[in-house]
């Protein structure tokens, strides 16, 4: 059985770019209706929050959603929930779904948003499959759950060191079961430089997490019900594994606008918007984890985040229903906790910024988060690299101990950076101080004073 469905603003994906698309939309304009077609049956859910909830530190999955369904259909919003999309044709302005019950649907749109987002990288397995894991939907929390409450399993192997492995492998350590974490290069955290890396490392072994660096995974292999991780030189490594989660990145989901005809980045497969989320269809948006990003200091690029999906969707809505709307661009702001460290970055690095043409020059410098004097002083190392012809603020990576204020004092560089301040003005913000949580020359001035004379 076929329908027909006619709406205003189609949104395919109910993650952060759609949901964000449709607030906005709908804050702009009461009466257009808006319609999001979603493959699951979970809108609105904070999958950065995953690795919180496997840890059990957010005690129920319900509350990762940032809004209910019934705050969301609050805003007139209708979904279509578990409906899959298996073609859009632009010139009619059609999309073609079925859901799980196999019935179809024509939707009829006048603007169309694809929030389809990313999938992840997956690694070759060998036999068995049902212990190794991906973690991006809701569905794969639910299989990483189910297996985690066997009591047999007692062992993970994690593929991958970045951002979500090593939230993954604290995760996993919080429940008392043994970690190792598998990383191709040379460092764990590549986002940040090998020094502070190498800190990060230190901090897993030190709460019990195995580290093995320069192992490229080719392939997982199950014996007997047991799981061993193939590296680059063909070899088995010896421990066995009762469950693997890979987290070694994402593709973006373009492939529904590739075939409708979209333009996208021959590097990574993103679609290409323009600042207003257009792609190159008429009356077709992308926004999020499938689509190009502006970077500020690097141009188009790809750098797929749940931030910028969230600014991407809105200057989608905006411009949807009338209302100009630009995105501005990001800097590529990015923190993470690992037990009771905090590491955080901005801009770019000075062997990103070395590729980019710019000529960086970088100082770092170890500096106490408040007055010694008072009690519980913390240190915070801090690598902050500029522009050596300009001297402006071009990044900065920070590391410290969970009470420092480490997001937060990230943020003031990372609006430096945004607003092209040279390392002269950064000296003449007016931070706060009280010997309790700073210093007449705050951590971040204190180090942008070094480079200073550097600069000279």
């Amino acid at each position: 059985m076929n329908s027909n469905k006619q709406t205003e603003l189609l949104i395919i994906g109910g993650s952060d770019a759609g949901i964000s698309t449709a607030l906005r939309a709908r804050e702009l304009n009461s009466d257009i209706r808006i319609t999001i077609i979603l493959a699951d049956q979970y809108p609105n859910l904070s999958i950065c929050g995953i690795p919180y909830a496997i840890s059990k530190e957010v005690p129920q999955w319900e509350n990762l959603a940032h809004r209910t369904l019934g705050d969301l259909e609050a805003y007139d919003l209708q979904f279509e929930m578990n409906t899959i999309v298996s073609k859009i044709d632009s010139d009619k302005q059609l999309v073609y779904a079925s859901d799980s019950q196999g019935v179809e649907s024509v939707f009829h749109y006048e603007d169309l948003m694809v929030g389809t987002g990313a999938r992840p990288k997956t690694i070759p397995v060998e036999g068995d499959h049902k212990g190794v894991h991906v973690l991006r939907t809701m569905d794969d929390f639910f299989s990483i759950e189910d297996q985690l409450k066997d009591t047999q399993t007692q062992s993970v192997a994690i593929i991958g060191a970045g951002y979500v492995g090593l939230e993954v492998a604290e995760a996993i350590t919080c429940l008392g079961l043994s970690a190792t974490v598998y990383q191709r290069g040379s460092e764990v955290l590549s986002t940040v430089e090998p020094e502070m890396g190498l800190i990060v490392h230190n901090e897993l072994i030190e709460h019990g997490v195995e580290v093995v660096t320069n192992a490229k995974t080719n392939k997982i292999t199950n014996v007997d019900g047991k799981y061993y991780i193939q590296n680059d030189n063909e070899k088995l490594h010896s421990q066995p594994y009762d469950m693997v989660i890979c987290v070694i990145g994402v593709v973006p989901n373009s492939e529904l606008l590739i075939d409708a005809g979209a333009s996208v980045d021959s590097d990574s497969n993103a679609v290409i918007v323009n600042d207003a989320m257009q792609t190159n269809l008429q009356h077709v948006f992308a926004a999020g984890d499938l689509a190009t990003t502006k970077h500020r200091l690097l141009g188009n690029t790809y750098l797929p985040l749940g931030t910028t999906s969230h600014k991407q969707g809105r200057v989608a809505g905006a411009n949807i229903v009338g209302k100009k709307s630009t995105f501005a661009g990001i800097v590529g702001s990015q923190v993470l906790r690992v037990f009771n460290l905090i590491v955080a970055r901005t801009g770019i690095l000075p062997t990103e910024a070395a590729l980019a043409d710019y000529n960086p020059i970088s100082v770092t410098h170890v500096v106490d988060d408040h007055k010694g004097y008072f009690p519980g002083a913390q240190q915070i190392t801090i690598t902050l690299t500029a522009d050596e012809e300009t001297h402006k603020i071009i990044g900065a990576q920070l590391l410290g101990h969970e009470s420092s204020e480490i997001a937060k004092r990230t943020d003031i560089f990372a609006t430096a950076i945004y607003n092209q301040m040279t390392i002269e003005d950064f000296s003449d913000l007016d931070l706060t101080y009280s010997p309790v949580v700073g210093a007449p020359w705050d951590a971040v001035q204190a180090v942008a004073q070094m480079l200073e004379k550097k600069l000279k």
